[in-house]
């Protein structure tokens, strides 16, 4: 069943970016830092850097953190704050100015876990409020994450893993439909502090002003780190917390 799943999700990223080729693949890197405090409290922080083309083109970049609690294994809470730099994507190069967003963002998120034998899942709710360069806007996210290990019956040094998500992006405000997030990737956790996921992302984004959408198709390589010295902490799912 298991070689089944690997050869299917094999066989999605080729096809999947191997059609992206007439569009362009770009390309996200994603560095994920969790500091663990004590058994239930945790810092967290995140790097990301996009570009339009395969690291070349990049055009957008974010830095961000924050504090989170695990009520238990299966609900926590965070709260979180960073800044998102988006420059003009009709200029080819690297940081081409002008920036075209400058944006603030505050965010709230409650996630809950529930597990159907070795499968994992995450549901992920996040209210976001977001100060843009032309403006203010709420904005609202729901993200289903799904794991699998592959040769262990958890996550743990040496395991490898089979991690997808499926997200929607909402505002308050009509159309209210934002955007749309896929990935698929594999998982590789190196040891206890030093994790590895390599994927693909199709992001679908409408454009209310011009009444249309556009899909990008990139390549996603995330490093996660975890420090912490704590036996029993509440770990959850591996993922990037974007």
């Amino acid at each position: 069943m298991f070689r089944q799943i690997v050869l299917s999700a094999i066989f999605i990223c080729f096809v999947a970016i191997t059609n992206a080729q007439s569009d362009r693949l770009g390309s996200w890197s994603v560095v994920n830092t969790r500091i663990g405090i004590d058994k239930k409290w945790e810092f967290f922080n995140e790097l990301q850097l996009r570009s339009q083309s395969f690291y070349d083109d990049f055009f957008y970049y974010e830095v961000k953190g924050g504090i989170s609690y695990k009520l238990n294994k299966n609900f926590n809470v965070l709260i979180g704050t960073g800044k998102y730099i988006t420059y003009d994507i009709e200029e080819d190069g690297s940081f081409n100015k002008p920036i075209d967003n400058n944006e603030t963002r505050l965010w709230q998120q409650i996630t809950m876990n529930n597990y159907l034998e070795r499968i994992k899942f995450e549901h992920r709710y996040r209210i976001e409020q977001q100060w843009h360069t032309d403006g203010y806007r709420n904005r609202f996210r729901y993200r289903l994450n799904a794991m699998i290990p592959l040769n262990k019956k958890s996550v743990e040094p040496g395991s490898v893993y089979i991690s997808t998500f499926d997200e929607i992006f909402l505002t308050d405000k009509a159309e209210y439909f934002l955007r749309n997030r896929f990935f698929l990737g594999f998982g590789y956790q190196l040891n206890k502090t030093f994790g590895i996921t390599p994927g693909y992302v199709y992001q679908y984004d409408y454009d209310h002003d011009k009444d249309r959408g556009h899909g990008k198709h990139f390549f996603q390589l995330t490093f996660m780190i975890s420090v912490d010295n704590i036996e029993d902490a509440i770990r959850g799912l591996p993922s990037t917390l974007d």
